[in-house]
């Protein structure tokens, strides 16, 4: 489903989600239902659901000022917010990286509770000394009152993707000096209470609690899908750390000798046309020397009836023309240098400065899948190769982002 952006706030775009349009008309209509029970006068129905909107309208104010509070707090810490967007569960600021440091993101974290547990304290202090009690306000406030108090103790508990569950990552970074340490403590404690909100849910529902127990469920399988989620994660980002380029890199290239004619690269080229694969690329040696590749666009530059007279020497272009990389690289700076080149594969060198091989997204999304036990037919990589891409679409360029974003691994190619 497509965001709605409404406005933006210090340059922030504020997005909403379809789903939220549900959770209004449902909090609306708990909301006129409790004023309806509570009140001592009769007030006439339209009156009591606008009052109920009303309350609905502000709920989403309180859980926008609650994601403006991390967000202010994160431009103070100099980094940028890409949206704040609201949907069924609450809403989310999304930044473009992530703090630096463990006391900055802890600011961060623990920003949103803090403004939530305020405006619980402000709201029901009015409810208290500003308004009668039974009063059509004072209802209304302590309704908002209590449900940011709610807002506030539930954000805290400790697991992702609450901001607990941050404030606890925050807190191990600081203790081991590990981030990552952090994030998997975190998740694993956000799993745990998943599911002890699935279990509970069901016990409720189970015993007729109604939409209380439908809402844990909810909430349950959602923090558990997200835990799932992360964990997959951990693995593809250990994989793409601990995987080097040897251990994916293929034979894509064809070495000729320099004094071949021009002729020989034209059948060679024939043949992966025929084949309807993407040409190898045709490396040049020289009594055992490599000297450089050439490329077809040479046959367009010379007459067909010229080709047996000249040596592929004479149309050589250098190697390090090549976008290239170290065998030893880990697979995520390949994927970050593909990226960065218009062609569809590095050249490989080992440690004594040789080809060794090439590596291409189909070569890297391989050893990805086959390292998690996956085996896809030989078909699946040939389809992939054909249009370059990642086989069965596999997001690894914005895994590899996130990883920086996340401080994982920096672009100049240290893993922290």
């Amino acid at each position: 489903m497509e965001y709605l952006e409404l406005i933006k706030i210090k340059g922030i775009p504020l997005r909403v989600h379809p789903s939220w349009a549900f959770i209004l008309l449902l909090f609306t209509w708990s909301s006129q239902t409790q004023l309806s029970n509570l009140l001592t006068i009769q007030i006439p129905l339209l009156l009591c659901w606008c009052i109920g909107f009303l309350s609905s309208l502000l709920v989403f104010l309180s859980v926008l000022l609650h994601e403006l509070g991390h967000s202010l707090v994160a431009l103070h810490e100099g980094l940028r917010i890409r949206s704040i967007t609201l949907f069924f569960l609450g809403g989310v600021a999304i930044t473009e990286k992530e703090c630096d440091t463990p006391m900055a993101s802890l600011r961060v974290a623990i920003a949103g509770p803090l403004v939530s547990f305020f405006l619980a304290i402000f709201f029901l202090g009015c409810s208290q000394f500003l308004f009668s009690q039974g009063s059509i306000a004072s209802i209304v406030f302590t309704q908002l009152g209590s449900i940011n108090l709610l807002l506030t103790f539930f954000n805290l508990l400790p697991g992702l993707p609450l901001d607990g569950g941050l404030i606890l990552k925050s807190i191990v970074w600081y203790l081991t000096g590990n981030k990552r340490k952090g994030l998997k403590v975190a998740n694993a404690s956000g799993r745990w209470l998943s599911l002890c909100a699935l279990f509970l849910g069901s016990v409720i529902c189970f015993t007729g609690g109604g939409l209380v127990g439908v809402w844990l469920i909810v909430i349950g399988w959602f923090g558990f899908s997200f835990s799932r989620s992360q964990n997959q994660i951990f693995t593809f980002e250990d994989i793409l750390c601990a995987l080097k380029v040897t251990e994916a890199s293929s034979r894509g290239f064809i070495v000729l000798e320099a004094d071949k004619k021009l002729r020989s690269l034209s059948e060679l080229y024939s043949d992966e046309t025929r084949q309807n694969l993407s040409p190898k690329w045709i490396l040049i040696c020289s009594s055992g020397r490599w000297i450089g590749y050439v490329t077809e666009k040479i046959l367009k530059e010379v007459p067909v009836q010229f080709w047996n007279d000249y040596c592929l020497s004479e149309y050589c272009s250098p190697l390090s023309d090549l976008p290239s990389i170290s065998d030893r690289a880990p697979l995520w700076e390949a994927i970050l240098n593909l990226e960065s080149t218009a062609q569809d594969r590095l050249l490989v060198f080992n440690l004594a400065g040789l080809p060794s091989g090439t590596i291409d997204r189909v070569d890297i999304g391989k050893a990805v899948l086959l390292k998690i036990g996956i085996k896809l037919p030989k078909a699946f990589f040939e389809a992939a190769r054909k249009k370059n891409t990642y086989p069965l679409g596999m997001s690894l360029v914005k895994l590899v982002e996130g990883m920086i974003s996340s401080g994982l691994i920096s672009e100049s190619g240290e893993t922290k």
